[in-house]
């Protein structure tokens, strides 16, 4: 056997189990493995999670904050404008060692599955495509990496991107990408989810949209991405973030689209840090909160999400990027503090995410990918609670990070 966790705490299991690992798979579970390990850990009671996945990060934006003039504003509109004038001079190896430098963080947080949006365009072309290609192989022995075919700019308000999306396709990207909420009439936004759609049908990939992140309450392109994916039998593949325009929708309308989500199978992502701070920035007080109905999604039994989405750049000024400190804020801005809805919050990050990246392997139990997390809290509702370092990450059965940070109370 290669290695044995011991004593470690598992959700929804009441007392501690051994978990053996032999090569990328976990071999066995059960209290007290009499299996020895050529190498062994002791979780001592913390909670073991399967490795945590981030699906909407902007990777080849992060860090842009250090360089970049100051959102003054704090709008979208604004951010989009400062970005742009970086995305005309990308060096596609410049980007890659920005990413890689918070896909290390990441790692070192327990996140071992990154889904990457590259904005692709006639104002960057494929530069920033190109930059995380590079950062997926300096980083593929520490987490599995998507890239998703982005079009920031739009697809009919920016003429020639359709083409650069499927070139970005070629050249190596996993999935494509959306903003159909940005085109400038309704026509335009169902003309450009039948363009992602099309390219998704020719490639055979999923889809990921960037879907009425906006504050009117008339902008209602998730309805037709949910009307779209069932006719084209899409049910599964397609996720779609932010979706911020439904925390406007009258109550009668948004249970029509909370039925259509779910029936389409659609998964939402709320990043809930972002759209807290970008969002009914116009609003007088009361304010809204800028995010989708969460509550009602999971009710109607959808797959909801959250994600890391920025790391200091012209959107937001923080991030670490931590899929632990997204589950809780999150539980924060969805108002999920019970203790049933902590584990709703903490599947978030796991298993729903998981689901929506269609992974087949992943999960703690013999036969799945040995992707592990020794948290450093004995329980859920800890880890949110103390954000603790992760004492071990684990990815294919290898170690790939470690905390030892120590802290003491002085006499």
């Amino acid at each position: 056997m290669s290695m044995v966790i011991r004593n470690a705490r598992i959700r929804g299991q009441k007392q501690p189990v051994d978990i053996a690992i032999e090569g990328e798979k976990i071999s066995a579970m059960g209290p007290k493995l009499p299996t020895k390990g050529q190498k062994e850990i002791d979780a001592a009671e913390s909670l073991v999670l399967p490795g945590f996945l981030n699906l909407h990060y902007h990777a080849d934006k992060c860090l842009l904050g250090e360089i970049m003039r100051p959102n003054v504003s704090g709008t979208l509109p604004e951010a989009i404008e400062i970005t742009n004038d970086h995305k005309r001079n990308y060096d596609p190896a410049e980007v890659a060692s920005r990413a890689v430098r918070t896909i290390e963080t990441g790692v070192k947080n327990g996140t071992t599955f990154f889904r990457l949006f590259c904005d692709v365009g006639t104002i960057g072309d494929l530069k920033a495509a190109r930059g995380l290609l590079l950062a997926r192989e300096k980083m593929k022995k520490y987490a599995t990496i998507q890239i998703v075919a982005f079009p920031q700019e739009g697809i009919v308000r920016d003429p020639g991107a359709a083409e650069l999306m499927d070139e970005a396709i070629k050249e190596g990207c996993d999935i494509v990408g959306g903003l159909p909420w940005y085109e400038y009439s309704d026509a335009d936004a169902r003309e450009h989810i039948d363009i992602c759609f099309g390219l998704a049908k020719k490639h055979d990939l999923d889809i990921h949209m960037l879907v009425d992140d906006t504050d009117d309450a008339n902008s209602r392109s998730l309805e037709y991405l949910a009307i779209t994916t069932m006719r084209e039998g899409f049910e599964g593949r397609v996720a779609a973030s932010h979706c911020g325009a439904m925390a406007g929708y009258n109550d009668v309308y948004a249970a029509k689209i909370v039925d259509m989500v779910a029936t389409a199978g659609i998964t939402i992502s709320v990043n809930a840090h972002i759209n807290l701070v970008c969002s009914a920035r116009l609003d007088r007080e009361p304010r809204r909160r800028g995010c989708a109905r969460v509550k009602e999604l999971l009710a109607r039994g959808a797959n909801v999400v959250t994600s890391q989405d920025d790391v200091n750049d012209p959107y937001y000024p923080f991030g670490k990027p931590d899929p632990l400190e997204c589950a809780s804020m999150m539980a924060h801005v969805a108002q999920l503090t019970l203790p049933h809805e902590l584990e709703q919050v903490m599947d978030m990050v796991t298993v729903n995410a998981a689901k929506c990246a269609r992974l087949k392997d992943y999960g703690i139990a013999p036969g799945m990918r040995a992707d592990l997390i020794i948290v450093g809290a004995p329980s859920t509702h800890e880890a949110l609670r103390v954000q603790p370092p992760r004492r071990h990450v684990f990815r294919n059965g290898r170690e790939v990070a470690r905390s030892t940070l120590t802290q003491e109370l002085l006499p």
